[in-house]
């Protein structure tokens, strides 16, 4: 059956085919691309945003869009990204002053911020940081759209606008809703999928093999992760491409096609290599997650994700409009497709959906580890399959009547099968059935404009089994009556005649037939990412916008910052990873990459922590304030509760004290201290003085009763306690431990009375689990003298660049210094002229040992992975100069 409305938008060239071999692309087929690619991008960047407005979210609405990690990690990065690229941070490159007290930044940048497009955030004011990140995700969503459409007319010629549709529906489908649109990295996989199978089709025709290295190796730079799996399915389509393409048809191409692939893959990986090499080291470092055993969803579930405002991380967000769903379910039955397309095309569809489900590839996909959180992230890979599947089944034409009937049979029995599914949504049901009766008024429309078209015309309706016109096969049209027969003029005459009257009808009924699509993908999308959003704030953890409490913050920072002087902590401000908003040197810290030293060193001294420890967080606490030199300390006082409507207010005062310098000494290379394996005792330990009252408290019903000096300060730890604590007489103070994902911080609970007597009333949630010594008792002229020893022999002076610091001690000074920073790997030290090498710890800081004849140090830090991933880079450079050189001097020949 004829593109009618391909012929009717654009009569200006016959599609003929893409170039298949390595010669010069024709125009029209560009021309097409673009036209395609611009549409869809146009369209998917409105029902974004249209979507956004439906759901009253900003920048168009008053709500918060900040759910999960989108408010914890990916805003308060970007907003560091753009103070980093404007050069206003005290690191560089491979380091973070500002997180974690040092983390490793590179590697952070690898997971989060590589992405070209994460380069806009440069371009908005400190204060718009939210609107920035929502316009990098817009951006990101689509360009896959515009790389989703070019993609399909690369694959096969068809009807430009029906490719925009589509990729419109691949850049818009439940994945990008429900996961990519909250964690901007993924979407990095969303554009490399097509960008891979571009590659994956010069690879295949023997074209771009310098280009197509450089874009494996964007994306991958881009986000390996997700980069990862988009390389997984790009293989699964070169694979049905091989099979099925005519230009691959001998044993000796296929195996050609898929040795250029591989060349390109190996090549481009290597040139990520030094970024990619980093954050792999980093994920062997970082502080592990419990392990997780996967669980395939309910195939009730897995079905209801095909249809639209469903939401859930527990199941594969496999929505991408009732439309092409329908279209996809077509191909099996679409006699107009070659039968091979049809079955390898069908086969990768149905394997990849059950590898979903299956533990083995589950794990494949995601590189040997299940994730914790969201265990289908790799679904978009099916989304763009099936849209390919669709294309194939539409791009010749409307499929016929009986394939329309058996596609509309099986989306019928998938909607019934899934009634029953807890993803339902009251808005399911009523947007499928509208864009289904949408479509298929639009398929009445175009297959009536076909059998309108004169019979005998040229590219008449007739195709054969491989699904192409006489034309596409020949690459000619068919020759013109010769001038002496006069019955072939007479033929041709009226066979223009007919046309010309015809041509009205012909015009508008395929018009309408596309724009009815286009509406019923439109409103499938804008409805199911109004909803989505939605559910995400009514049943996910969120975080306000930013605004006055965040900007007050800032503003006391910048005024108080003293570094390296001593480090200013700016306390708790909504949203977490709270130095990464508003600057200082403190101990929030939120990635994927923080180091299992840096959780476990934090954690033991009273820190608190989220996502099973890969988020500590600031301790007010006056000993970890000594220990990690915070000598200025922010604390915010709320106007009104936090709420998802409105920036929260706050007024934020500074306070600062005497701390000992950023660099101490101390005696020996042990630490000398209490035994015991407390927080409290950690922390003497680590000071190098006792500074607790450390009771044996008499636990009494819900009750907790001890003896300390009067006017001490009663400090209570108990990390996986959940509830309440109260000093008698003080307010009570909330306590939020729940093992694995939480530890409780530290907290004072007031300062004990004239008698001595200490009770702290407990109200636990559920069972109180307290550890063997839960209460000290901090007395402060004791921490104050050890303040003024360790401020006594500690350096003179302190002096740091991006990743360097330096640090004058007095002379004679012999022991060990320690650095308060975490020994993450990467820190190398050395006394004095001395040779830098490895850095020891010392609690967990980073230590250097002293001979009593150096009085400087100085210590460095490098990314695990820096080195080895730039020789594998450097190598892969060159083998990519030398496949230029041979590919030009084999086109010369």
């Amino acid at each position: 059956m004829p593109p009618v409305a391909e012929t009717v938008l654009d009569e200006v060239e016959a599609e003929g085919g893409e170039d298949a071999g390595p010669g010069p692309r024709t125009g029209a087929p560009a021309r097409r691309g673009a036209r395609a690619a611009g549409a869809a991008a146009l369209l998917t960047a409105v029902l974004f945003c249209l979507a956004t407005a439906l759901s009253r979210s900003h920048p168009f609405g008053p709500v918060t869009r900040n759910v999960v990690d989108l408010g914890q990690q990916y805003l308060p990065y970007h907003a560091y990204w753009r103070s980093f690229l404007r050069g206003e941070t005290h690191g560089d490159a491979f380091l973070n002053w500002n997180s974690g007290f040092g983390a490793n930044f590179l590697g952070d940048v690898g997971t989060y911020l590589s992405s070209p497009v994460d380069l806009l955030v440069v371009f908005f004011p400190a204060d718009r940081i939210e609107l920035a990140l929502y316009v990098v995700t817009a951006v990101k969503i689509t360009a896959a759209g515009a790389a989703a459409a070019l993609l399909l007319l690369r694959l096969r010629p068809g009807p430009w606008p029906v490719a925009a549709a589509l990729g419109t529906a691949y850049a818009l489908s439940g994945w990008t809703f429900n996961f990519g649109s909250t964690v901007p990295m993924w979407l990095d996989g969303l554009v490399a999928f097509p960008l891979l199978c571009l590659v994956g089709e010069w690879a295949r025709t023997g074209r771009r093999p310098v280009l197509g290295p450089l874009v494996v190796a964007l994306a991958w730079i881009a986000n390996f992760y997700t980069a990862y799996m988009a390389t997984l399915g790009a293989a699964v389509v070169l694979a049905v491409r091989l099979l099925t393409a005519e230009e691959t048809a001998t044993v000796r191409r296929r195996l050609a096609g898929a040795l250029r692939a591989a060349r390109s893959v190996l090549v481009g990986v290597g040139l990520a290599a030094p970024l990619v090499a980093v954050v792999f080291l980093g994920t062997k470092t970082a502080d592990p997650t419990p392990e997780v055993t996967f669980a395939p969803a309910a195939w009730t579930d897995v079905l209801a994700r095909f249809l639209p405002a469903t939401a859930s991380t527990a199941s594969p967000a496999l929505f991408i409009g009732t439309p092409a769903l329908l279209l996809a379910l077509t191909l099996p039955f679409n006699r107009a497709v070659a039968p091979r397309v049809r079955a390898a095309l069908t086969a990768a569809v149905v394997l990849v959906t059950l590898s979903l489900q299956w533990e083995p590839t589950h794990l494949l996909w995601h590189a040997g580890a299940s994730p914790n959180g969201v265990p289908y992230r790799q679904a978009f890979v099916l989304c763009g399959l099936l849209l390919i599947a669709a294309w194939f089944s539409v791009a010749g034409g409307v499929p016929r009547p009986a394939a329309l009937l058996a596609g509309g049979a099986l989306l019928g029995g998938l909607a019934w099968a899934a009634r029953g599914s807890v993803d339902i949504d009251r808005w399911t049901f009523p947007a499928s059935g509208a864009a289904a009766l949408l479509a298929l008024i639009a398929a009445l429309l175009a297959l009536a404009a076909a059998r309108r078209e004169p019979p005998g015309a040229v590219g008449g309706n007739h195709r054969d089994s491989t699904g192409t016109t006489p034309e596409d096969s020949t690459g000619t049209a068919p020759e013109a009556p010769s001038g002496g027969d006069r019955r072939g003029l007479t033929a041709t005459a009226r066979q223009d005649s007919a046309r010309t009257a015809l041509k009205a009808p012909a015009r508008l009924l395929p018009l309408l037939a596309v724009l009815l699509l286009v509406a019923a993908q439109a409103g499938e999308a804008a409805v199911t990412g109004k909803r989505i959003e939605e559910q995400q704030r009514a049943e996910v953890a969120w975080s306000p916008r930013t605004g006055p409490w965040h900007e007050a913050a800032a503003r006391e920072v910048a005024r108080a910052d003293a570094w390296p002087r001593h480090r200013t902590d700016p306390g708790e401000v909504p949203g977490g990873n709270d130095v990464l908003l508003v600057g200082g040197q403190g101990a929030d810290y939120y990635s994927s990459l923080t180091s299992e030293t840096t959780s476990r060193t934090l954690v033991s001294l009273g820190f608190g922590a989220y996502a099973k420890g890969r988020h500590p967080v600031t301790l007010d606490n006056p000993v970890t304030d000594a220990l990690f030199s915070i000598g200025t300390r922010m604390r915010s006082e709320p106007a009104e509760p936090v709420r998802q409507d409105a920036p929260p207010r706050a007024t934020v005062t500074a306070t600062t004290v005497p701390v000992p310098p950023l660099v101490t000494v101390r005696p020996s290379a042990r630490p000398a201290g209490p035994s015991g394996d407390s927080a409290f005792a950690r922390q003497e330990r680590l000071l190098g003085a006792s500074v607790y009252e450390l009771p044996a408290p008499r636990r009494t019903g819900r009750a907790l009763v001890a003896h300390c000096p009067a006017g001490s300060e009663v400090w209570f730890w108990a990390p996986e306690y959940r509830g309440t604590a109260a000093l008698a007489g003080q307010r009570p103070v909330r306590f939020d431990g729940k093992p694995p994902a939480v530890s409780a911080a530290m907290g004072a609970l007031g300062t004990v009375p004239a008698s001595g007597e200490v009770r702290i009333a407990l109200a636990p949630e559920g069972r109180a689990r307290l550890p063997r010594e839960p209460v000290g008792c901090l007395v402060r002229a004791r921490l104050d003298a050890a303040v003024d020893r360790l401020t006594a022999t500690g350096a003179t002076r302190v002096r740091t660049t991006g990743h360097t610091v330096t640090a004058a001690l007095p002379a004679g000074s012999t022991g060990v210094a320690v650095l308060a920073v975490p020994r993450i790997s990467g820190w190398s030290c050395a006394a004095g002229d001395a040779d830098l090498r490895p850095a020891r710890a010392y609690e967990g800081l980073v230590a250097v040992p002293l001979d009593g004849r150096a009085d400087t140090v100085h210590c460095s830090f490098r990314p695990p992975g820096l080195r080895l991933g730039g020789a594998v880079g450097a190598a892969a450079l060159l083998a990519l100069a030398a496949t230029g050189v041979l590919h030009r001097r084999r086109s010369r020949g």
